[in-house]
């Protein structure tokens, strides 16, 4: 019974969050932002969104342990999605295809995993309305970030518009119909985003009972098998941007979603009722968030890497992308 309600709920959330990456995409798309915006920002806002909701519900059905492992476990997912996209599409490599813009999202997205991973090591007891120093710090250094890629993307969004304004409006007619399709997209993403909120309790719910029944700890069972269920979404959404060519929505989404994950931690210290949540979780939690780390290395590497004779036995890989994660998750079964 407790295997079928991980496999069901997990089912409705990767259903859900697959509808709210092509409504977000909709959106974006009516509303005329780039596409590493879209990525950094939409998409990796509603893609995060399983995570989200089941930390929140880890965190009030007190287990820190299964909320934090959840969180820094998806960013080991995800930069494992960023190695089976490459390695899907050899041809035409998707890391080299990326802009450099990804550069500064990768980077604020180490920068919070890392600050993370020293606030569960040595925690710092203050608290403000029930909620951590280390998760408000989290979560007000992801909006400077995000203001900062808005700043770096304003520009190239300008340009848009003026062509736009350019080529002439559109007939009265064709606004009435984009105007129906994105109140269309937003009722398919509410609806979406509702239907992950009444899944994500009983995926935490009966994932803390399968720690229970098979003896294996809640940071474990949070880091992998919660956490790879909770960032389908996001693998779902990054082959279907690669195979339209969208190579900047698919990067964008994945870092972009590391770095809100570790925002989010603000969501599950207000859910959490026994102080900060960072203080409160295994020291094995750092681990994962340094391994995430490394795999973020990797993959910037290998977006910066354009050198055109290749060297596969030193360079960044995808294949050494998916060995991390495994070594990753041995480690820390460990």
């Amino acid at each position: 019974m407790i295997w079928l309600t991980f496999v069901c709920s997990a089912a409705v959330i990767v259903l859900a969050g697959t509808r709210l990456s092509r409504y977000g995409d909709k959106i974006a798309e009516l509303t005329g932002l780039g596409r590493l915006w879209i990525g950094v920002v939409l998409m990796s806002t509603a893609t995060s969104l399983p995570e989200v909701f089941t930390t929140i519900s880890a965190g009030w059905m007190n287990a820190p342990d299964l909320a934090a492992g959840d969180l820094f476990g998806a960013g080991m997912s995800n930069m494992l999605t960023l190695g089976l996209i490459d390695l899907m599409h050899r041809q035409k490599r998707v890391w080299q295809q990326a802009a450099l813009g990804h550069t500064l999202t990768a980077t604020l997205a180490m920068l919070l995993t890392g600050l993370a991973a020293f606030f569960v090591l040595q925690p710092v007891q203050v608290s403000h309305v029930g909620v951590g120093l280390g998760s408000l710090a989290l979560f007000i250094l992801y909006v400077l970030g995000m203001r900062l890629v808005f700043r770096q993307e304003d520009m190239d969004r300008r340009r848009r518009e003026q062509a736009v304004m350019v080529e002439g409006t559109m007939a009265k007619q064709d606004t009435i119909g984009r105007r129906a399709e994105l109140r269309h997209a937003v009722i398919g993403f509410s609806l979406g985003a509702l239907a992950l909120l009444v899944a994500a309790p009983f995926l935490a719910w009966s994932a803390a009972r399968i720690a229970e029944a098979t003896g294996t700890s809640t940071t474990f069972i949070g880091t992998s098998l919660v956490a790879v269920t909770t960032s389908l979404p996001e693998l779902v959404t990054a082959v279907a941007a690669v195979r339209l060519g969208a190579f900047d929505l698919a990067v964008g989404n994945l870092f972009g979603s590391n770095a809100f994950n570790m925002a989010a931690f603000l969501f599950a210290d207000l859910a959490y009722r026994d102080g900060g949540l960072l203080g409160s979780v295994s020291s094995a939690h750092a681990l994962t968030a340094l391994w995430s780390i490394l795999m973020m290395n990797i993959g910037l590497m290998g977006i910066i890497y354009r050198a055109e004779k290749r060297f596969l036995l030193i360079e960044p890989d995808s294949l050494l992308m998916i060995i991390s994660y495994v070594l990753g998750l041995w480690l820390l079964f460990r």
